[in-house]
C-alpha cells in the first residue's frame, strides 16, 4: 500500500457522510420524515456514483501520462470519451433515450471508438501512432457530435443534448450505479495488468523491450482498461472532464513516482474530487444546480493553465 492511500480512504470516509446529508436542503437524519428513504433511494447512489466515476477517471489518466510520458496527457486523448457522448447523443437524437437505452448506446459508441483505435493503431507498436488515431477519433466524435446538435429534429432534443453534455449526477439512480461499477471495476483491473510494462516503459521504449514489455499488449490493456472506465462514466454522467489530468498531478509527489504506484492513489484521489465536486454543486445557492462538468472545467482550466506555466518556466 503506497503512503497516501490511508490517508485518502481516511478522507473518503469522512467526506462520504457529509455528501450524503448536503443539498440545497441538509438532510437531518434524526428529524427530517423519510430520511432513510431519501439516503436509500437518491443520495447515496449519487455518492456511489460519484466515487465510482472519479475513481475510474483518475485510474485512467494516470495510466495515459504513464504511457505517453506526457503530464498533460487526459483520458480524452485516447478518443473513446468522445466516441461514448456520440453514442449517448444518437440516442438523444433518435428519441431512444430511456433510462437503460442511452447508457447502452453510450457504451456502443464507447466500444466503436476502441475497436476504431485497435484498428488503426493496433498493426503498430508506436505511441506517436497511437495518440495520433486516439486525437483522430476525438476529433470526428466531436465534429458528428456538433452535427448531431445542429441538425437536432426539434428544440427539445437539442437542449436534451447540451444539458446531458454538461456531465451531472442529478437524479440518478441504483440503476445507473449498476451499470457504471462493474464496468470501472473491470477497467481499473485491466490498467493494473498494465502497470508493469508502464513501470518499464518509464526508462525508454528500447529499454522497455528489453525487459519484456509487448507494446500490442500494453496497448490492448489500455484500450480495454480506459475504455470500460471512460465509456461507463460518459454513459451514466455525460462528459466530466480534467479528473483525470489533475489527480495525477496531486498525489504523484505522494508516491515514488512509478505509474504502477500512482494508480490506487490516483483512483482514490479522482473519486474524492468527483464526490466533493458534486457536493458543493449541490449546496451553491445558485437558481438551478450547478452541472459537474462545468463545475471540473472551472477548476481544471486553471489548472491546465499552472500547468503549461510551470512547464514553460522548466523550459526557460
Amino acid at each position: 500500500m503506497t503512503r497516501p492511500v490511508p490517508l485518502l480512504l481516511a478522507l473518503i470516509a469522512v467526506t462520504v457522510p457529509l455528501s450524503l446529508i448536503a443539498g440545497r436542503v441538509w438532510l437531518d437524519p434524526s428529524n427530517t420524515r423519510n430520511a432513510a428513504a431519501i439516503l436509500a433511494g437518491l443520495r447515496l447512489p449519487r455518492a456511489v456514483l460519484g466515487l465510482t466515476i472519479g475513481a475510474g477517471l483518475g485510474a485512467s489518466g494516470a495510466a495515459m501520462q504513464g504511457y505517453l510520458r506526457n503530464p498533460l496527457a487526459d483520458p480524452g486523448l485516447f478518443g473513446i470519451a468522445p466516441g461514448a457522448a456520440l453514442g449517448a447523443v444518437a440516442s438523444l437524437w433518435l428519441g431512444m433515450a430511456s433510462a437503460w437505452l442511452l447508457p447502452l448506446f453510450a457504451l456502443l459508441g464507447a466500444a466503436g471508438a476502441m475497436a476504431l483505435l485497435a484498428l488503426i493503431a493496433g498493426r503498430s507498436s508506436g505511441i506517436a501512432l497511437f495518440t495520433l488515431a486516439g486525437m483522430m477519433i476525438a476529433s470526428l466524435a466531436g465534429a458528428l457530435t456538433s452535427l448531431a446538435i445542429s441538425l437536432a429534429p426539434n428544440a427539445f432534443a437539442m437542449s436534451e443534448i447540451v444539458t446531458w453534455l454538461m456531465g451531472a449526477l442529478t437524479d440518478r439512480s441504483w440503476r445507473e450505479v449498476w451499470i457504471a461499477v462493474p464496468l470501472t471495476l473491470a477497467g481499473i483491473g485491466c490498467l493494473a495488468m498494465a502497470a508493469r510494462d508502464l513501470d518499464a516503459l518509464v526508462l525508454g521504449e528500447s529499454a522497455a523491450r528489453s525487459l519484456g514489455m509487448q507494446s500490442r499488449r500494453l496497448q490492448a490493456w489500455l484500450i480495454a482498461g480506459v475504455g470500460l472506465t471512460v465509456g461507463s462514466g460518459v454513459a451514466v454522467a455525460g462528459i466530466v472532464g480534467f479528473v483525470g489530468l489533475i489527480v495525477p498531478h496531486l498525489v504523484r509527489p505522494l508516491t515514488d513516482r512509478r505509474p504502477s504506484s500512482l494508480l490506487v492513489p490516483s483512483a482514490l484521489a479522482g473519486a474524492l474530487l468527483v464526490l466533493v465536486a458534486d457536493s458543493l454543486c449541490r449546496v451553491l445557492p445558485l437558481v438551478t444546480e450547478l452541472r459537474l462538468g462545468i463545475a471540473l472545467s472551472l477548476v481544471g482550466a486553471p489548472f491546465f493553465l499552472w500547468l503549461l506555466l510551470r512547464m514553460r518556466r522548466g523550459l526557460a
